[in-house]
């Protein structure tokens, strides 16, 4: 019996150092295609409210998944059409009950606000551009700084992540994928990045912690990495150096990580970085319609 006692602590021990990582089940709506909407709709409505009311009022998703910190990937657009799509991923804390409310009910944290926000100004940057936004939160983030630091959580996101946007280049291959990541969030897309399809052509990192790499040339593929962090945002007292065992590498904002810079008018503190009337919002829609003036036309407002 004592030899059985003692396993069961050491298993026990394991589980709370995350050495021995339980399996998580398959979402409820798995991710897909547009063929994949009357199935999350469904699940949706059975979860009650409020999803069941984002399914009423025609919100399209590729992955809801209500259990635990809950996981949604909603599509803004055509995605079925589109030539020009973007790809946002969230950070640290995000959860889906924060999912259109914003963490700490701060509604410019929230993903599918960004998500709104990013659509709307391509929108009005080209109405006749065929574009889709897709408000990421396919992975579940750390909940706090702490629990952020072994990087674990952004290495399964950017599994998932490249998986997803193979089945978007294998169904749209003429399309052009941009990744958006903010915060923890740069660093899944990031990794996402070394496995990704070649029509993934830029990677955004926006008030990022890190990009796995020491520079941008690092990033397998020859595509471009765009960077914007804001004098105000508290990432900038983040250390940018590779510190052992957590494989963030460089900050992408600190200069000899190489990044394009993106211009950071009208942008406060961490989350600001795609509120209405921030040049950054303005630039990395510029980005995504096509990369050549976005320094641009973010300075231009």
């Amino acid at each position: 019996m004592r030899p059985r006692g003692a396993g069961r602590l050491a298993l026990a021990a394991l589980l709370g150092v995350n050495l021995v990582l339980p399996t998580r089940p398959e979402p409820v709506g798995a991710a897909g295609f547009v063929e994949a909407y009357p199935v999350t709709a469904a699940a949706m409505r059975a979860a009650g409210p409020p999803y069941a009311d984002w399914a009423a009022g025609g919100r399209r998703f590729l992955t809801f998944d209500p259990r635990g910190d809950g996981r949604a990937v909603e599509v803004l657009g055509d995605l079925a059409d589109a030539d020009r799509i973007a790809v946002l991923v969230p950070g640290v804390g995000s959860t889906l009950a924060d999912f259109d409310r914003g963490l700490g009910g701060v509604a410019r944290r929230a993903p599918a606000a960004q998500a709104g926000q990013l659509y709307r100004e391509l929108r009005a940057a080209d109405p006749a551009a065929r574009v889709a936004v897709l408000a990421w939160l396919g992975y579940d983030p750390p909940d706090g700084v702490l629990a952020a630091a072994a990087g674990t959580s952004a290495r399964r996101g950017a599994v998932g992540l490249a998986a997803m946007l193979r089945e978007l280049a294998g169904r749209r291959p003429a399309a052009t994928i941009t990744l958006v990541g903010h915060s923890y969030g740069a660093l899944v897309v990031s990794l996402a990045a070394a496995d990704a399809p070649p029509q993934v052509g830029d990677v955004v990192s926006l008030g990022g912690i890190g990009a796995g790499v020491q520079h941008a040339d690092e990033l397998r593929g020859g595509r471009r990495f765009w960077a914007a962090e804001a004098p105000t945002d508290w990432i900038r007292r983040v250390p940018s150096v590779r510190l052992p065992g957590l494989g963030y590498g460089r900050r992408p904002g600190d200069p000899a990580f190489g990044a394009r810079p993106l211009p950071v008018g009208g942008v406060a503190g961490h989350d600001g970085y795609l509120v209405p009337g921030s040049a950054t919002l303005v630039a990395v829609a510029a980005v995504v319609l096509g990369g050549a003036d976005a320094d641009r036309a973010g300075n231009a407002r």
